[in-house]
């Protein structure tokens, strides 16, 4: 259960899904409090310093995470979130450029598959998946099995100097694109 103090509210994307943190701050009684996916993680109550630095981990991976606390004036407070060391605007952006993540509609029911394109890990609603790569004529492709679906994301060249790899995810032979 959310206390009524909560003060600050983010969203994180990582591959094993999508994460709420929240942040409760009563600046009166010194409490924090801050919960990932409403499931509260860390409890402190009076605190006298009511400024500083609170960590802990987010997902299946362990993300390190670091809410800070700094005080902008009088009773006014800021409250930032931090992933790995980074502010979550840069960790965002260093994700997008390590990840591809696909919303596709799979008898019925949204899903979300991501892939790791610095390890090639897949994951689908949550879960790692076991693949199978092979190098093909124009590229590489992943394979694995989504239920009872076929997958594969296929990595092509853009064709274009500064355009890179190209992936595109293939569900029973067709592109979700």
């Amino acid at each position: 259960m959310l206390g009524g103090d909560v003060v600050a509210a983010w969203d994180v994307a990582l591959s094993d899904g999508v994460y709420r943190i929240q942040f409760s701050h009563g600046t009166i009684t010194g409490r924090r409090i801050v919960y990932v996916n409403g499931q509260e993680v860390i409890r402190r109550d009076r605190m006298f310093k009511l400024v500083g630095r609170e960590t802990f981990t987010v997902g299946g991976a362990n993300t390190r995470a670091s809410l800070l606390i700094e005080a902008v004036g009088g009773l006014a407070y800021e409250y930032s979130l931090q992933l790995e060391g980074r502010s979550l605007q840069r960790f965002t952006a260093d994700r997008d450029q390590t990840c591809r993540t696909w919303r596709v509609r799979v008898d019925g029911e949204d899903c979300r598959v991501v892939l790791e394109k610095d390890t090639m890990d897949v994951w689908c609603n949550g879960q790692k998946m076991d693949t199978t790569g092979e190098f093909v004529d124009d590229g590489t492709e992943t394979r694995f099995m989504f239920g009872e679906h076929e997958c594969c994301i296929k990595a092509t060249s853009s064709g274009k100097n500064k355009g890179g790899i190209v992936h595109h995810l293939l569900l029973d032979g067709a592109s979700t694109q």
